[in-house]
């Protein structure tokens, strides 16, 4: 008689397993998920154009629920130009999101290959390109970015490349210091050995053990995106031609008493996406990282 073999589960359900445990990371997953389907579906979910204005009430905010002049009901209200409070909220999350993962993809692809050279080469090289993290890394993300989109003009584009160049120092130094470890190991040594070249070991045998803490590092970094971009857009220095949450506020700084509703939902717009994608990083890092889940 053989005896059973037990079955062991893949590392992809052993991470989701230890995933699902946190309750509220799993309900900020789909929250995320359903503010990213809205966003992309926005001229089917709603009726109403983005800027468009309804002349019922154009000088007047209108409350939740209101009924404009062709008497369709404006779910969130109306804000002092007639405009559907709803239909610019989920244009705004589409903005918002495109923004903020644009700016996340272009700082961890500078962060992970100044990390990866610094960590495998070492030497003078590893020196100087941790100087260089080191002083982007004091310089204070969201006075910067305002002063340089103040002095060249406030687009999409200048937003995230300027967010992005400020974003990357803490990767690259993370990066840095798994790479800087897994350098002697066995396999590194293998691949040396087979004669593979030093860019094909970085990303064939070394990166894709540092796809952990890339991830976990990637989902904290979207929430900073949007809350920079959010501050931005408030002081006036987002694109004019698109709307934001934070334009969103800018605009209902003069209503705050009087209509309470133009101000509420964008800033719970925002609230929820960034305090959502930081209990999704601290979930994935408990998942990727067993280790420093026993620990704790």
């Amino acid at each position: 008689i053989k005896p059973k073999v037990e079955k062991q589960d893949s590392q992809f359900v052993v991470i989701a397993r230890r995933f699902v445990r946190h309750r509220l990371a799993v309900i900020s997953l789909v929250l995320i998920l359903l503010i990213f389907i809205a966003s992309l579906l926005a001229p089917v979910i709603t009726t109403f154009s983005r800027d468009a204005v309804d002349i019922s009430a154009p000088t007047r905010p209108g409350p939740p629920g209101i009924a404009g002049s062709d008497g369709r009901i404006h779910i969130l209200g109306i804000d002092n130009l007639g405009r559907d409070l709803f239909t610019r909220m989920l244009y705004a999350a589409r903005v918002s999101l495109s923004i903020a993962f644009s700016v996340v993809f272009l700082s961890e692809a500078i962060g992970v290959v100044i990390g990866a050279l610094a960590g495998y080469y070492g030497g003078w090289i590893d020196t100087t390109l941790m100087r260089i993290a080191e002083f982007f890394q004091t310089l204070p993300r969201f006075v910067l970015a305002l002063i340089v989109i103040a002095l060249f003009g406030a687009s999409v584009t200048k937003m995230i490349l300027v967010i992005a160049v400020l974003s990357w120092p803490q990767l690259a130094r993370v990066v840095r210091a798994t790479v800087a470890s897994l350098n002697q190991s066995q396999f590194v040594d293998a691949a040396r050995v087979a004669g593979m070249p030093p860019g094909a070991i970085i990303v064939r045998e070394i990166l894709p053990n540092v796809a952990a803490p890339i991830v976990v590092i990637g989902s904290l970094d979207i929430a900073a995106a949007i809350l920079i971009e959010a501050s931005l857009s408030f002081f006036g220095l987002g694109d004019p031609n698109q709307v934001s949450w934070g334009a969103m506020l800018n605009d209902a700084q003069q209503y705050l008493r009087s209509a309470w509703w133009m101000s509420a939902f964008p800033g719970l717009g925002i609230a929820l996406t960034v305090l959502s994608f930081n209990l999704l990083g601290d979930a994935l890092n408990d998942a990727l990282n067993p280790r420093g889940e026993q620990a704790t």
